[in-house]
């Protein structure tokens, strides 16, 4: 039997890429979203190139969702042996006095609630497979703030407090908890999202940027962090694009 990996926010971006290099490492991936057309695709991708998935509508958002995920997982063709937190979003870049409660609520939801949600419904199963590792995709808005992103990085902060609280109390049971903290990536959706659409606002921000990271960068991250020896937990790898020295400070071309 194939060890199972479960990626949540699969249907783009870092999600997707995680899936299809999972896949290669020998796992059969459950990818998990809410965008079926999409998920249906990537399955369909990974099968043709000779890998094994299996595509799961789920919205982190909704409890239901959730426990349709646990039980998809409960008949999967072999142990879940990892699961992979990835999804989550940003909405908006306005200062903490005018920021939009609505979209504070969104990333709050999906970003912490989700990953709550998500790990509590599938730790069973990990933790019967006596091998499991967990994979929270957090980001250096985890650690760090900046103007505008109030509402991002106090999502991400609380989402960085879920893994490192939850490698503590997992400490002598068999699962690790790693925590991915990607600096500047470059993704289809993103920015997009960030931005409600606007897409001149979305490609500023990687303006004179010549080589951000892309998914398939972070995809190779999570990747090698999940396939080291079981007693290697790899506490927390923060990447960045080479030209991304901080938040604040990125060398930008002209």
């Amino acid at each position: 039997m194939s060890p199972v990996a479960i990626v949540t926010g699969a249907s783009s971006g870092i999600g997707s890429a995680t899936a299809r290099r999972l896949a290669t490492e020998g796992f059969h991936v459950l990818a998990a979203a809410r965008r079926t057309d999409r998920l249906a695709s990537l399955v369909a991708e990974i099968v043709a190139a000779g890998g094994a998935a299996t595509a799961v509508a789920c919205d982190v958002t909704s409890d239901e969702s959730v426990a349709a995920l646990a039980r998809a997982a409960q008949s999967a063709p072999g142990p879940v042996t990892l699961l992979v937190n990835n999804a989550g979003g940003a909405r908006g870049l306005d200062p903490v006095e005018s920021g939009a409660i609505d979209d504070w609520q969104w990333m709050y939801d999906v970003n912490v609630l989700g990953t709550l949600r998500v790990t509590q419904a599938l730790l069973p199963a990990l933790e019967s497979s006596g091998a499991g590792t967990i994979v929270v995709v957090s980001s250096t808005a985890g650690f760090t703030v900046y103007e505008g992103g109030g509402g991002y990085t106090a999502a991400k902060h609380a989402q960085t407090a879920i893994a490192g609280t939850l490698r503590l109390e997992l400490c002598g049971r068999p699962i690790r908890v790693i925590e991915i903290d990607p600096g500047m990536v470059r993704t289809d959706e993103f920015s997009l999202v960030r931005f409600g659409g606007d897409a001149d606002r979305a490609e500023a921000v990687y303006a004179g940027v010549a080589e951000p990271l892309v998914a398939e960068d972070v995809a190779d991250c999570i990747a090698w962090c999940a396939t080291r020896p079981q007693h290697v937990n790899v506490d927390r790898l923060v990447v960045r694009p080479l030209a991304q020295a901080a938040q604040h400070k990125v060398h930008r071309a002209g």
